[in-house]
């Protein structure tokens, strides 16, 4: 049978480099900059061959032509991601009490409960239900990278990191309960984040697969992956854009942002009982929606209000710190968001239209948010 290769192609700017986010570095791309730690660029090119006949509208997979109609005209993804949302703020409640020590437990929920679109959590349970799995399947990784974002929104958003006032609409985690406590909480969620995934997952779901879970959640956040992206986002702050190019760019928010997306889709698929073909491809889609989200934040950072966004608006700007509008402009990035959704929608060509429907959705959600 005859292959139809679909390139999920390099976006090129000017005179920048080609580069493809289906394959991570393990380093960071090469500033000129004396002061920047040492950076190695990641020039990465990736082809994924689809047998032709994904092409052919069919009532079983989806299909090009299915992928562009995006099954919005008959799936309400509204409805899902609020009916998804309140459940795992129920789960969420319920796996972080009010115990003692009081303030700490006070501190965690404050925050882990403050609201929030839940996307993390959504995409892992909805990566589960694509392959076969079950929402309760999923609930507690689907909780776990919830606790991990939640951390990393609070040590975000310390004096000594972006020193933010505002957090989803109320006052961050440190003007509350004070920089000491708001440390803890964060370590706290990270540390209890493992504990319920590796305690709370259903017996149904085969030991082997909870270890490789939690596997894929601590690298996805340790020096290699979160952690990373946030070390070099720090140290780019101020630096002159001939000193930097969108594969710097790239390496921070595939990390920083792609990351934790990227483990909550893969978790979702590990515990669900996909295949390895099927988890991959599920990754290479949450690597693309990942970097689309952190594209379409620095164009609201830009465009929005701080009442808009439920966060100070402005604030890349006044650090200083690399974004795509400031690097590419602004109708550049705009461009560029629509190829990543693009891109990620490639990925999810062959699966059932009625299962893959929310995550054909959430990418369109992604794109066009507007806070």
């Amino acid at each position: 049978m005859a292959m139809a290769t679909v390139t999920l192609g390099s976006w090129i700017h000017h005179n920048h480099r080609p580069s493809s986010i289906f394959t991570q570095s393990k380093t960071p791309p090469r500033s000129r900059s004396p002061s920047l730690i040492t950076l190695k660029p990641i020039f990465l090119n990736s082809k994924r061959t689809v047998s032709s006949s994904s092409y052919i509208v069919s009532s079983s997979v989806v299909t090009k032509e299915d992928n562009r109609k995006s099954s919005s005209s008959s799936f309400d993804f509204m409805s899902y991601i609020i009916r998804k949302a309140e459940s795992v703020n129920k789960a969420l409640d319920s796996a972080v009490p009010l115990r003692e020590p009081l303030k700490i437990h006070e501190a965690m929920r404050y925050s882990l409960l403050a609201g929030g679109k839940r996307v993390r959590p959504v995409l892992c349970i909805a990566a589960c239900e694509l392959v076969g799995g079950q929402e309760s399947h999923a609930m507690p990784a689907a909780c776990a990278v919830e606790m991990i974002h939640t951390m990393s929104l609070i040590h975000d958003d310390l004096p000594c990191m972006d020193n933010d006032d505002l957090r989803r609409g109320k006052p961050t985690n440190h003007k509350v309960y004070g920089e000491d406590v708001a440390v803890l909480a964060g370590d706290a969620l990270l540390s209890f984040a493992f504990e319920h995934l590796a305690s709370a997952t259903s017996a149904e779901v085969a030991p082997v697969r909870v270890v490789r879970a939690v596997g894929e959640l601590a690298k996805a956040i340790g020096s290699e992956g979160l952690v990373a992206g946030q070390v070099v986002d720090i140290s780019s702050e101020g630096l002159d854009l001939n000193d930097v190019g969108l594969e710097h760019l790239e390496y921070i928010h595939l990390h920083k942002t792609a990351a934790l997306l990227e483990a909550s889709a893969v978790l979702g698929g590990i515990v669900g009982g996909g295949s390895d073909d099927e988890i991959e491809r599920l990754r290479k889609f949450a690597r693309c929606i990942g970097l689309l989200f952190q594209v379409v934040d620095d164009i609201l950072d830009l465009t929005k209000s701080s009442q808009e966004l439920g966060k100070t608006a402005g604030k890349d700007l006044v650090a200083d710190k690399l974004t795509y509008p400031k690097i590419m402009g602004l109708e550049k990035s705009r461009e560029f968001a629509e190829k990543l959704n693009r891109d990620a929608r490639e990925q999810l060509l062959g699966f059932d239209p009625d299962k893959v429907a929310p995550l054909l959705a959430l990418a369109t959600y992604i794109a066009n948010r507007q806070s």
